[in-house]
């Protein structure tokens, strides 16, 4: 090999090469062909591909052929040569360089490479735990190299906002203290004090309300956190948040910062203008509308309430849930009213599993209404309630009947899936809104108390906060969420910043001083010298550039993700340690308990007090 050149150029930069241009370029041998007296090989870099031409008769040297008839794929070389322009007949309109190509005139392997385990392009079909295993050459694929340059772009776009909006970046501790968030924590073991543990933060929640009595006014951090819980698609046990908290501004003002913010975002990275302000729903209403306090706005299918219309109708499905408290519902389905018994059959049981007995059906067809209700209804009564149901006709009426939060749970999973299987949510819309009033708490019927449905920091509404103790489950939240495209991307809320009122909720949640003072004295403490108004919020970065990037997990926008059992299929994490490492920390390590055998409360499994605590969730 000889001496590493300069490289003068990326792959696409030779598409603004003017012909005769010379080159140094560098990269990954994506593919050859190879036709004899003219070899041609695809080089790619991290900005895209070019193509170049290896022929002695226009320079190529009879070395550098030699040594390209024995590339393979992912071999790297540096090549130096010249940009010519393609003829008309070859131009690749696919490539950024589709109108170029190089004629090389030496080349240098730099390294070999075995044959990878899959292609290196966009869309491979392989296994996911393949993907992972390998990932270091997962991430050369096209498409991974895109969402990574997303994810910077993301970063920058949004350090901008903040810096020009006079919010300073600080860092929080990553070894903390534990206490209870909803998830476990990850515990870290001190060598220095043996038996204490400090814990991986699941959120800066604390320190960024610690930041606010410190006078810093306007704070911001990516920071990293860490959750041990069961994971899925779009969750992972480590993850990065976009941490924001302000003092001295009143709750409008700062939804709509972070608007602007958003809608820089989206215009700066992709091009998108996005409209504000936001739409604004309650919890209430978001629930009774779409079944989910993150619904996808891109579609209608709204839940409609026909609870007073069914009352009066002999339908021992409606009587008999509205006898008990509870609810019917439909929804109307678009070109649906075709949809054979064994479709319907499928929509029941995919109900089924959130807790509703079924579906009642009317299908508005050119001919006649066809209800599994006809024995019960006459033609006049269905016609009226699929008129109630918003429903014209070709449509399909799926009315649900139970408890509000049984039919709540049941049709706001239907009208999810019936989006992703009729296809109605446009990919390149991008639909923003907030969710706010959410409840401030909720009754835990195994636990028999009040727990915080956000976390016991978060301040009531003012016009609530009389209740707090004599009506506590109707207090709301000045609690907020931005949804976009079905997803939460965002949760916050204005904070208590008064001892009195922080004392007050602890209580609520069945704590008493000494165990509140025992987990949070530090933050009590702290309110007692001048503590200012102050709210925030949290957005989940890797969701967001998700979305952005039309991704379908968090899995396609982190570098190196784990699995769902939280495996990084790459090192083999986590594994085992010496004796020896442990030793050092004095711990030791005992066999599995058999499953039946409940493990004793530890950090990980907090005791009651603790739970009542009841940090569902973190900003």
């Amino acid at each position: 090999m000889s001496e590493l050149l300069e490289r003068t150029h990326l792959a696409v930069e030779t598409a603004g090469s003017a012909p005769g241009t010379e080159v140094v370029l560098a990269g990954w041998v994506s593919r050859r062909r190879d036709l004899g007296s003219l070899i041609f090989i695809d080089l790619r870099d991290r900005s895209g591909i070019v193509q170049l031409v290896f022929d002695t008769e226009r320079g190529t040297i009879p070395s550098a052929m030699e040594t390209a008839s024995s590339l393979r794929s992912e071999y790297v070389v540096q090549v130096r040569g010249h940009v010519v322009a393609r003829d008309e007949k070859s131009v690749n309109p696919k490539l950024v360089t589709g109108r170029v190509e190089v004629l090389v005139q030496d080349v240098t392997l730099l390294n070999a490479a075995k044959t990878p385990p899959f292609y290196i392009q966009d869309g491979v079909d392989v296994d996911e735990a393949v993907r992972l295993r390998y990932r270091y050459l997962d991430l050369r694929r096209p498409e991974m190299q895109r969402m990574l340059r997303l994810r910077h772009q993301v970063y920058q776009s949004l350090r901008r906002y903040l810096n020009d909006a006079q919010f300073v970046e600080v860092e929080t501790p990553v070894l903390t203290k534990s206490t209870p968030e909803g998830a476990r924590d990850y515990l870290v073991p001190s060598r220095l004090q043996p038996g204490s543990f400090y814990a991986l933060p699941q959120s800066p929640q604390l320190f960024k309300q610690l930041l606010m009595v410190a006078g810093m006014e306007r704070y911001y951090q990516f920071a990293r956190c860490f959750r041990d819980e069961d994971l899925r698609a779009d969750r992972q046990p480590e993850f990065t948040q976009l941490d924001i908290e302000q003092s001295f501004i009143p709750l409008p003002k700062f939804q709509a910062m972070m608007e602007e913010m958003m809608a820089r975002l989206f215009e700066e990275v992709l091009g998108v203008r996005v409209e504000t302000p936001f739409l604004r729903l309650t919890y209430d209403e978001a629930m009774d509308r779409y079944g989910s306090d993150k619904p996808d706005l891109r579609y209608g299918l709204e839940i409609c309430d026909l609870s007073e219309m069914a009352g009066g109708m002999a339908v021992p499905l409606f009587q008999a849930a509205l006898a008990d408290g509870g609810v019917v519902r439909a929804i109307a389905v678009p070109g649906a009213a075709g949809y054979s018994r064994k479709q319907t059959d499928e929509l029941v049981r995919f109900v089924q599993a959130y807790g509703l007995g079924g579906l009642a059906t009317i299908a508005l067809q050119p001919q006649e209404v066809k209800s599994s209700m006809k024995k019960f209804l006459d033609e006049a009564q269905l016609r009226a309630l699929a008129a109630a149901a918003g429903a014209a006709e070709g449509d399909l009426v799926l009315l649900a009947a139970g408890s509000l939060a049984q039919v709540r749970a049941g049709l706001g999973a239907l009208r999810v899936h019936l989006g992703h299987v009729l296809q109605l949510a446009d990919p390149n819309v991008f639909k923003f809104l907030w969710v706010v009033d959410f409840p401030l708490l909720s009754y835990d019927e195994e636990e028999g108390r009040f727990v915080a449905e956000h976390h016991p920091f978060t301040m009531p509404k003012w016009e609530d906060l009389d209740k707090l103790e004599t009506d506590p489950q109707s207090v709301r939240a000045q609690a907020y969420d931005m949804v976009l495209n079905g997803y939460e991307i965002g949760g916050g809320s204005m904070r208590i910043f008064q001892r009195a009122v922080q004392e007050r909720m602890f209580r609520t949640l069945g704590f008493t001083m000494e165990e509140a003072y025992r987990q949070f004295g530090f933050l009590l403490d702290a309110f007692e010298y001048g503590t200012p108004p102050h709210g925030g919020i949290a957005f989940g970065i890797d969701r967001i550039v998700m979305l952005m990037g039309g991704g379908q997990s968090l899995r396609d926008c982190i570098a190196f993700p784990k699995t769902s059992s939280g495996t990084d299929l790459l090192t083999a994490a986590p594994s085992p340690v010496s004796d020896a490492q442990l030793d050092v920390l004095h711990l030791s390590v005992r066999p599995n308990r058999p499953k039946d055998v409940k493990p004793a409360q530890t950090a990980a499994s907090p005791d009651p007090a603790d739970r009542a605590i009841g940090l569902a969730s973190t900003d």
